[in-house]
């Protein structure tokens, strides 16, 4: 059945209250070539089309949608812009070497303020402000890992004006959550509705001649061209830009895994509310937890907070019906009523999800392989919104044969390692999230740092900072 602009309004808050119509855009109707054709209508694709465009007016760039621009991550995220990175400073260390990690470092954070420059330069109204990032520390295991992770990011580039800690007393300037004993802040950050960017985005590669196809499925990426269900595009560059989709496309179904993210919205909250809470400035926070939340102060006066916690489902599979779990809901909104007692009562109006790529490794990689005509970008972990901005230009030089500093960062031309097979990934990544879950559960009860969590991190070699 096709869907309707109804249908994708119910998808998120995001969607609901983005702009214009979300009417999908004509069809692929039948073989066409192409200089570079892009699998993939969120930020990472739409991205690479736009600085392409950029760079080279004359290219012929199609971009090859399931749904509409927007459907998947790219429209349904927490709006968090930062300059996060899902792997720790010192395993990218082993790999490339200190320099480069300074290097990640510096574009990263550029990268935050690439975005907004970009937006109003093409007048897309994401609602982005950036009012840096808060990580709240509310037990003392959480305090003592919050200070952990500060000092070994002093060891690398990080200054005071990078990160610094927060005593209680000056969090309260920033957010009035309940039971803080300290936080960390960083100003590389910015809030924004991700519906609007993406959609925007969408509409200003068109008008820079890119081609979106919507309501086409590609099946395959083969030598030379993209397989769709309606045709084939043959060009000499095919861009797999499908974040957690991936699994979906022939020969790449171990490549990475779609993990679930859930999300809920508040109604508008009063002044009143507002004054009670802080975020005046609209700083994204979130807490030192094991099991992930995230929030933000909407441009429109809500709580959009969301968490991880939602199930691996077996074989990599992907359904509308994975969007929304009451039971994840539930435990999100105790999260949220936590942080802030005085929202016990107030209506929750919207609650989605999605999935998000997980890498075997959590290294992100884009790269060109130029004989295949093959280009890949992706596995963010849920830190993509910026990422994506940078991937897209690095993306854009290795087409274009640039030389740029970009091409020389660590995660380019990196390949994660596959998954395993079934049904060991489906145990391995569910018996992982009820570690993060009993890990938090333990600090709470004990307060003290959880030796079910350090054991978790052990297995997964995570390294702080």
């Amino acid at each position: 059945m096709t869907a309707t602009e109804a249908d994708y309004r119910r998808l998120s808050l995001w969607h609901a209250t983005v702009p214009g119509s979300l009417d999908p855009r004509p069809a692929l109707p039948g073989d066409r070539d192409a200089d570079v054709a892009i699998v993939g209508a969120g930020y990472t694709g739409l991205w690479t089309a736009y600085y392409l465009a950029l760079l080279d007016p004359s290219l012929r760039i199609v971009v090859l949608e399931r749904d509409i621009a927007g459907f998947g991550a790219s429209g349904r995220n927490g709006g968090w812009c930062s300059a996060l990175y899902p792997s720790s400073s010192a395993k990218v260390a082993q790999r490339s070497g200190r320099d480069a990690v300074l290097a990640l470092h510096l574009e990263l954070r550029a990268t935050v303020d690439e975005v907004g420059r970009a937006a109003a330069a093409e007048g897309i109204d994401a609602g982005y402000t950036k009012g840096g990032t808060i990580v709240l520390a509310r037990t003392k295991p959480q305090l003592e890992r919050a200070k952990e992770d500060l000092a070994a990011a002093r060891a690398w580039d990080e200054t005071e004006d990078d990160r610094r800690f927060l005593e209680p007393s000056e969090v309260q300037q920033w957010i009035r959550a309940s039971s803080v004993l300290g936080a960390t802040y960083s100003p590389h950050c910015a809030a924004i509705h991700p519906a609007r960017l993406v959609r925007g985005l969408a509409d200003a590669v068109e008008r820079r001649g890119v081609t979106i196809y919507e309501g086409t499925t590609v099946t395959a990426v083969e030598l030379g061209r993209a397989v769709t269900d309606r045709g084939s595009v043959r060009a000499a560059i095919v861009v797999r830009a499908t974040e957690g989709y991936t699994p979906a496309i022939a020969g790449f179904h171990r490549a990475v895994i779609p993990l679930y993210s859930l999300m809920i919205a508040t109604e508008p909250l009063s002044n009143a509310q507002w004054a009670e809470i802080g975020l005046e400035a609209r700083p994204t926070f979130g807490d030192e937890r094991h099991l992930i939340i995230y929030g933000q102060r909407t441009m429109d006066g809500r709580i959009a907070f969301g968490g991880r916690g939602a199930p691996y489902h077996l074989g990599s599979r992907i359904s509308s019906s994975f969007d929304r779990d009451p039971r994840v809901f539930a435990s999100i909104r105790r999260s949220l009523v936590g942080l802030f007692p005085s929202l016990a009562r107030v209506r929750i109006e919207y609650e989605w999800g999605g999935p998000l790529a997980m890498p075997r490794d959590l290294l992100p990689s884009v790269g060109l392989d130029r004989a295949r005509g093959f280009g890949w970008a992706g596995g963010y972990v849920g830190d993509g919104v910026a990422m994506t901005n940078l991937f897209g230009r690095t993306m854009a030089d290795l087409i274009l044969r640039r030389d740029t500093d970009l091409v020389h960062l660590p995660f380019v031309g990196h390949t994660s390692p596959r998954w395993e097979p079934e049904p060991f990934r489906w145990l391995g990544v569910n018996a992982g999230l009820r570690f993060l879950a009993a890990a938090d559960a333990e600090e709470r009860r004990f307060n003290r740092p959880s030796r079910v969590g350090a054991l978790f991190w052990r297995l997964f070699a995570r390294e702080p900072g």
